[in-house]
């Protein structure tokens, strides 16, 4: 019978090696994947909403008469928040209020600065005009990720916020389009997949433009958004969920493996590994979940994800537990110590750091209020969460001085002459002849 979770000792070299090869979970594309979702986008740019039309069909099984039938109203997403249960629909309601007020801390504004020579330079930041995001809302369906897409953009002012829902058999999740409302998008549409990425990028009589696509989807929404990147701006293209936890013995085995359940139920992808120096800890967990996996109503998932990408990992000390955990960069670290704040120096790599027993990670899923679209894979050592910045741009602004240009122009002449720029010199050189 195969062991529930693998047991690693990381003061063996090799075993940290054996663990690397547990994380590294690839995020290539399979060519095939590569093939078919290069013919849709095609497809889509060339014949727009027959296109679109036609996918649903073949793969969401369901026809309508017209794309147009593909949006989703104003008045629809509004009547589903209306006829949700009260009490979820002020769980809805509290989660997008906090997400907002995180996420108003970070607006950024524009700002001018005056140079020595009198020259005015600086940063205009403006919102992006139109943005798409990706909401799953069939059989997957997760409101919580309309909230992460659409109030940030709202907050940074974005002129447009478009939503694309994939609907199998037609059927439209309502707490998705109730947190649509919510959370104020302001156009959606009943497409989902590789075509809908590609309506969104390209544009159709029917789904307009846009300058990003984000939000989560299936191996073909982010090969498509890796595919499109460049035309467009997409957020990150994701890989599956993980959770490394640095703990010391003062841990909770109960609540230890049930936040490494937490990840495992997401699917068999998902990554959940304890770091520890307490062996009593290990030993600990490996019985609580055992226990726990049984009450699970998506015990199989967790069961596959603990077997092939799980890991309770015995290390020296909490000072090794910090360094494998940087070594990693997980999308979701916890720290389960005594004093948890002490170890917050020395982890310098990570999605999202949870401190403490009483800040489980499904509290950041949901409704902490940081955002839950996080880099995984290890790309937290060079990427952030989602943000108000994602759907901003920057512009740099010079209004050059007399005094800047006597200054600055001969120095410029030189370094473009050097580059074999001859036009570049001239310009300069021409507005120097020109001086009042």
């Amino acid at each position: 019978m195969a062991e529930l979770i693998r047991t690693l000792d990381a003061r063996d070299a090799a075993q940290v090696a054996e663990l690397a090869k547990v994380l590294a979970r690839s995020t290539a594309r399979a060519p095939e994947v590569e093939r078919v979702v290069a013919e849709i986008l095609a497809a889509v740019e060339r014949d727009g909403d027959a296109a679109l039309l036609a996918y649903t069909e073949r793969f969401d099984h369901f026809t309508v008469g017209s794309a147009a039938a593909l949006e989703i109203t104003r008045a629809e997403m509004a009547a589903a928040a209306a006829g949700l249960e009260p009490a979820l629909r002020a769980a809805l309601e509290l989660a997008a209020e906090r997400i907002r007020t995180f996420h108003e801390h970070q607006r950024e504004e524009s700002w001018e600065m005056v140079d020595g020579y009198g020259s005015r330079l600086g940063q205009l930041v403006r919102p992006l005009a139109r943005v798409a995001i990706y909401c799953p809302g069939g059989k997957a369906a997760y409101p919580s990720s309309v909230l992460m897409n659409a109030v940030p953009a709202k907050v940074a002012g974005v002129g447009e916020v478009v939503m694309l829902v994939p609907t199998p058999g037609g059927t439209r999740n309502p707490v998705v389009l109730a947190a649509g409302h919510i959370a104020g998008v302001d156009r959606a549409f009943a497409i989902g997949g590789a075509q809908a990425v590609a309506a969104a990028a390209f544009s159709t009589a029917t789904v307009p433009a846009v300058d990003k696509v984000t939000g989560p989807g299936n191996i073909y929404v982010a090969t498509a958004k890796k595919q499109l990147f460049g035309r467009i701006d997409i957020d990150m293209v994701a890989g599956p969920s993980e959770v490394l936890i640095v703990a010391d013995e003062s841990a909770d085995p109960e609540q230890v493996a049930i936040d490494l359940l937490s990840q495992a139920e997401h699917d068999e992808l998902a990554a959940s590994v304890l770091v520890t120096p307490s062996v009593a800890l290990i030993d600990a967990t490996r019985a609580a979940l055992s226990r726990w996996l049984g009450r699970l109503s998506r015990r199989a998932i967790a069961a596959s994800s603990l077997r092939d990408y799980g890991a309770l990992v015995r290390v020296a000390d909490m000072e090794q537990a910090c360094r494998l955990a940087n070594r990693f960069a997980p999308e979701h670290l916890e720290v389960l110590a005594e004093e948890p704040r002490r170890w917050l120096p020395w982890l310098t790599d990570a999605g999202a750091i949870f401190l403490g027993s009483r800040s489980p990670e499904p509290l950041g899923d949901y409704l902490a209020g940081p955002n839950h679209v996080l880099p995984t894979g290890g790309s937290a050592r060079f990427f952030s969460p989602l943000g108000v910045a994602d759907f901003m741009k920057r512009t740099s602004l010079l209004e050059i001085s007399t005094a800047g240009l006597a200054a600055l122009g001969p120095p410029t002449i030189l370094l473009a002459e050097e580059e074999g720029l001859t036009a570049h010199a001239q310009a300069v050189r021409l507005r120097l002849e020109k001086r009042p």
